[in-house]
């Protein structure tokens, strides 16, 4: 019998699909084919190697997501090592000479994400303790 999937994995997958657009968005952003952004996206001045490590992390959540969807139990340390790592990547890329406005949407959806997988029913429904 399949496992039940309750809102909040449902919604977990939801935000880490939501992570997955933000990063392909900072992805294009760092190749600049996209035309209309927040910010000045900038990599110490390699935008090839920030636009590598955002679309790794793309296809990375992409991968979660399928994990959180089928209720994957190392699905909930995936997406939070991820989120964590996402939101160090940001920072960096602020540190790297990006403006906060363009990292920002990036920060508060990995912020999100780390602290809704920090509440005890999500931890429960994957069987953490």
């Amino acid at each position: 019998m399949p496992k039940s999937r309750p809102f909040g994995v449902t919604l977990l997958a939801i935000l880490a699909g939501i992570g997955a657009v933000v990063a392909i968005w900072a992805t294009l952003q760092m190749l600049r084919i996209n035309l209309v952004g927040f910010g000045v996206h900038n990599f110490f001045g390699a935008n090839w190697l920030g636009a590598i490590l955002w679309g790794v992390l793309a296809l990375i959540y992409i991968w979660v997501v399928r994990m959180l969807w089928n209720m994957d139990p190392q699905g909930w340390l995936f997406v939070s090592a991820l989120s964590a790592l996402n939101l160090i990547l940001a920072i960096v890329s602020v540190l790297g000479k990006s403006s906060l406005e363009a990292e920002l949407p990036a920060i508060v959806i990995s912020g999100l994400i780390l602290l809704y997988t920090q509440l005890s029913g999500v931890k429960k429904a994957f069987g953490v303790a």
